[in-house]
C-alpha cells in the first residue's frame, strides 16, 4: 500500500470534488462513501483515499464522531496525513461544523496548528485579505447568502471560523503567499508560536495553492477545499499516471437534481431549453401521501429511451421558501432526499447506466439507496465534477455527483451527450 493522503470530506459531492483534485495532481485515488469498515479494501497502489461523509449539516457532535472515526480508519489503511475537505463556500453555521471537526481531527492527530484555505480558482472561489469571493462577489453578496440550509451572510473567514472554535485564528495574507513556500512556512511557525491553532491563508491562483500545499506538506492535518487539496497532492513526488476506467457502453441516461443553487437551476433551464424531457417533483404532495415517485416512474417509462431525462425537486428561492414554511426546513429536505433516493434505485433497475446527480445531500441519498460504498474516480466533465464508476446489483453504473454550485450551465446536456459519444 502506497497511501499518502487520507481525506475526510463533509459531504458526498465534496468527496467527489476533492477526489478529482487529487487525481488531477497525479494521485491514484479511491472514493469511499461513509466510514469504511475494517474489511474495506482500496484499489491496489492507491495514493489517496477519500472518505465522503454526510456531516456538513448534522449536529456538530455527530459530525465530530463520524469524522474522527473516518480519520482512524484512514490511519489504519496507512495514511500519514489527513486532509479535511469542506465546501469552497465555507458552507457552515455559527456552531460549526468546520471549526469543531477540525479541532477534533487536530486533537486526535496531535497537530499543534493547521492551515485553512477554501479557495478554488477553477470554480471562481478566491480568498483575499481573509475574505472569500465567489467570482467577483463577496460570498455574502453571492447567491450563497440564500443557501437553504446554511445561508452565508458573512465573507470574513477569520471571523467565521473564530465563531466556531475556542482557539485563536490567524491570517497569512496574499503578499506573504506570493513570497513563496519558505515565507509561508515561516508565517505558519510564527502564528503557531503566538498561540494560533487555525491559520487561514489568502489564495488567488492555482500557483498560490501550490505554494500553500508545499508549505503544508509536513502538517498532520490540513483543511480546505479542493484547490488546496490539489496543491498538496502536487507537492508529493509523482508515482505514475492516475487510474482511469471506461464508460459503460449501454444503458439509458438520467439526471436527478435536488440542489436549489442558482447554478443548478440554470443547468435545469438549459436542459429544458434543449427540448429534453424533464419533470418536477411535488414535495408537498409527497408529504401529504401522494405517490409522487410512482407518478414520476410512470412518466419515465413513457419517454423516448434514446433521450436523457431530468427529474428534480429543485426549486426557486420563492418556491423553496413556501415548501419550507409548510413542512419546516429539515422535513422539506428529508422528503426531497427520500423521493430522489427511491427514484434512483428504480431508474437503475430500469436500465439507467449513466446517472448525473446534482446536490450534496441528494448525492448522499442516491448512493445510499443504490448501496454504493466505493467508486473509482475518472475524468472530469467540468472542474470538480468527474465521472465515477461503480458496480451495482443491476450492473455497471457511470455516476456523476455534482455539487449544487459546480459545473457550466450546459453541464447536464454536454456531459451526457459526451458520454454517449464515447460509447459509439
Amino acid at each position: 500500500m502506497t497511501l499518502r493522503i487520507g481525506c475526510v470530506a463533509d459531504d458526498f459531492t465534496g468527496g467527489t470534488d476533492v477526489a478529482a483534485a487529487f487525481r488531477r495532481a497525479g494521485l491514484r485515488t479511491a472514493l469511499v462513501f461513509g466510514v469504511p469498515g475494517v474489511t474495506t479494501a482500496l484499489p491496489p497502489d492507491c495514493d489517496a483515499a477519500v472518505v465522503a461523509l454526510k456531516s456538513r449539516s448534522v449536529p456538530a457532535d455527530e459530525a465530530v464522531v463520524g469524522s474522527v472515526t473516518a480519520q482512524r480508519r484512514l490511519w489504519a489503511m496507512g495514511a500519514a496525513q489527513i486532509y479535511f475537505k469542506y465546501c469552497s463556500t465555507f458552507d457552515s453555521t455559527a456552531q460549526g461544523n468546520i471549526g469543531p471537526v477540525t479541532d477534533a481531527l487536530m486533537h486526535t492527530g496531535g497537530a499543534g496548528a493547521t492551515l485553512h484555505c477554501p479557495a478554488f480558482p477553477l470554480g471562481g472561489r478566491t480568498v483575499y485579505q481573509g475574505h472569500l469571493f465567489v467570482h467577483d462577489q463577496l460570498l455574502s453578496d453571492s447567491p450563497l447568502r440564500h443557501h437553504p440550509l446554511n445561508p452565508m451572510t458573512d465573507s470574513a473567514l477569520v471571523r467565521l471560523l473564530s465563531a466556531q472554535t475556542p482557539h485563536p485564528v490567524a491570517l497569512i495574507d496574499w503578499p506573504t503567499v506570493r513570497r513563496g513556500v519558505d515565507a509561508v512556512r515561516d508565517a505558519l511557525t510564527a502564528h503557531q508560536q503566538a498561540g494560533a491553532r487555525h491559520i487561514v491563508a489568502d489564495a488567488l491562483t492555482d500557483d498560490d495553492l501550490a505554494v500553500l500545499g508545499a508549505a503544508a506538506l509536513e502538517l498532520p492535518v490540513v483543511a480546505g477545499a479542493a484547490g488546496l487539496a490539489e496543491g498538496l497532492g502536487r507537492a508529493y513526488p509523482a508515482t505514475g499516471p492516475a487510474t482511469s476506467a471506461p464508460v459503460p457502453y449501454q444503458g439509458r441516461a438520467a439526471v436527478l437534481a435536488g440542489s436549489c443553487s442558482a447554478r443548478t437551476l440554470e443547468q435545469i433551464a438549459r436542459f429544458r431549453a434543449a427540448g429534453l424531457p424533464s419533470r418536477h417533483l411535488d414535495v408537498l404532495a409527497a408529504a401529504a401521501g401522494r405517490d409522487i415517485a410512482g407518478e414520476a416512474l410512470d412518466w419515465y417509462d413513457a419517454q423516448d429511451p434514446e433521450l436523457p431525462v431530468l427529474i428534480h425537486a429543485s426549486a426557486s428561492p420563492e418556491e423553496l421558501a413556501a415548501v419550507q414554511a409548510e413542512l419546516g426546513v429539515a422535513e422539506a429536505a428529508a422528503q426531497a432526499e427520500e423521493l430522489l433516493g427511491t427514484l434512483a434505485a428504480h431508474l437503475v433497475e430500469r436500465g439507467v447506466r449513466r446517472l448525473l446527480v446534482a446536490g450534496g445531500e441528494t448525492s448522499g441519498a442516491v448512493t445510499t439507496a443504490l448501496g454504493i460504498r466505493a467508486v473509482l474516480v475518472g475524468e472530469e466533465a467540468d472542474p470538480g465534477v468527474p465521472w465515477t464508476y461503480a458496480e451495482t446489483e443491476a450492473g455497471e453504473l457511470a455516476l456523476m455527483l455534482k455539487s449544487g454550485n459546480f459545473g457550466a450551465p450546459d453541464l447536464f446536456t454536454r456531459a451526457l451527450d459526451a458520454t454517449g459519444k464515447e460509447q459509439t
